[in-house]
């Protein structure tokens, strides 16, 4: 983990050329030549390689990116990557013509990998995680947020966010853990949604907020999970409990969603095919960021795109994520996932870019960490072997990246 000499306190990488994401920059902020200086984990400096202040470069290994490309670390902020077993089989029936209710009716659907999640232990969901973290962390990923929603009692929900805790001292990697106990009805609840979200307010969120297994509270709101009144409910337990709130919002249908997320504050609201104008106003006033899923919309074959220019026009911030799950968007590439945003929902460069660094800090609640190459902030860094930054999301299945750095190592 240490630098090329085991050092790993002071570096300088030069002769880059940078893409900072600063807030408010141009574009994506490009310094062509440039320079970024870490210290203990920290960038102190990033800009022109020529105004690099003799303190920020005194003693420092230096490093020579001959012209490579330096972005921030990539985030992928919206993952259910810790799951166990698989749902291929439904894949396969679908192909040969099932419909959702024949896939359900056959143990298919969330149910089937909440039976699979409950019969592992917390060392074999670890084991089974790590392969889908290191082909993220494989394209550049330095940030992924893990969220449980497979266990859907106190036990397995806390066991699944215990496994995504551990993610972070397997691999140098920072997690976001987000409790989604309200993802779908469990078995024995006998479809009994009010109960159960009884359950999630009373029991389950605060254990998981006393044993700090959780940043933040996501649910489902939708016709086939639960109702915008009984993720009110869960907002107000979380709020109570001082976890910032997040939403899987008008995916399938408009419940709202949005503009329940905007009025919770929410970090951010996500999927939004659904969304209308007055989702999208509300969320622009709230500074909730939209995060954009293309590989759910690709993998069960929605028709219905979000909403990119409404988001344009009100000044909604736009993140864009994987979504990795094993239902509906079996998905570990973030480099693809700028693509399909790009050519599905007409998204820009600049944007998908943005999307992935910044907006993806910022749906977290993590931009004042992480996200962009400013000083103050952590030096997470990919560094690539690309001529321009639009090569990211215009390959399909290519990955350029030369050197993953975490907190300057």
């Amino acid at each position: 983990m240490g630098g090329a000499n085991g050092k790993s306190g002071h570096r300088v990488w030069r002769n880059a050329r940078l893409a900072t994401m600063a807030d408010g920059a141009v574009g994506l902020g490009i310094v062509e030549k440039g320079a970024v200086a870490a210290r203990d984990g920290l960038i102190v400096y990033a800009g022109p390689e020529a105004e690099i202040p003799a303190a920020a470069g005194q003693g420092a290994e230096t490093v020579d990116c001959v012209g490579r490309w330096i972005t921030p670390g990539l985030i992928d902020c919206h993952t259910h990557l810790v799951y166990a077993g698989n749902r291929a089989n439904e894949f396969e029936m679908r192909l040969a013509g099932a419909t959702y209710e024949e896939v359900a009716r056959a143990g298919g659907g969330i149910v089937s990998s909440v039976k699979s999640l409950r019969a592992a232990s917390e060392d074999e969901l670890v084991a089974e995680t790590l392969p889908r973290l290191d082909a993220l962390l494989a394209e550049g990923v330095t940030t992924v947020e893990v969220k449980s929603g497979y266990g859907l009692d106190a036990d397995n929900e806390k066991k699944s966010l215990r496994a995504a805790r551990r993610l972070a001292d397997e691999r140098p990697v920072t997690v976001r853990t987000t409790c989604l106990a309200a993802h779908a009805l469990p078995p024995e609840a006998n479809g009994d949604k009010d109960a159960f979200i009884d359950l999630i307010a009373e029991t389950i969120l605060p254990q998981v907020a006393a044993e700090k297994l959780a940043d933040a509270v996501d649910g489902f709101c939708e016709g086939i999970a639960f109702s915008s009144e009984q993720m009110a409910r869960v907002f107000d337990k979380a709020k109570a409990l001082g976890l910032p709130v997040k939403l899987h919002a008008d995916q399938l249908s408009n419940l709202h969603g949005a503009a329940l997320a905007a009025r919770y504050g929410a970090l951010s609201a996500d999927h939004l095919e659904y969304t209308d104008e007055e989702g999208a106003a509300a969320m622009a006033k709230a500074g909730t960021v939209a995060t954009i899923l293309p590989g759910a919309y690709y993998f069960i074959r929605e028709t219905k795109k979000p909403p990119v220019d409404l988001f344009r026009r009100h000044g909604v911030k736009m993140a864009v994520a994987t979504d990795s799950n094993p239902g509906t968007s079996p998905l570990t590439s973030l480099l693809l996932t700028m693509n399909m945003a790009a050519t599905l929902f007409g998204m820009t460069v600049d944007e998908c870019l943005a999307g992935v660094t910044r907006e993806a800090a910022r749906a977290l609640g993590l931009l004042e960490q992480t996200g962009t190459l400013e000083a103050g902030k952590s030096a997470d860094l990919a560094i690539w072997d690309i001529e321009r930054p639009a090569e990211l999301v215009y390959r399909m299945g290519f990955n350029p990246l030369h050197a993953r750095i975490w907190r300057g190592q």
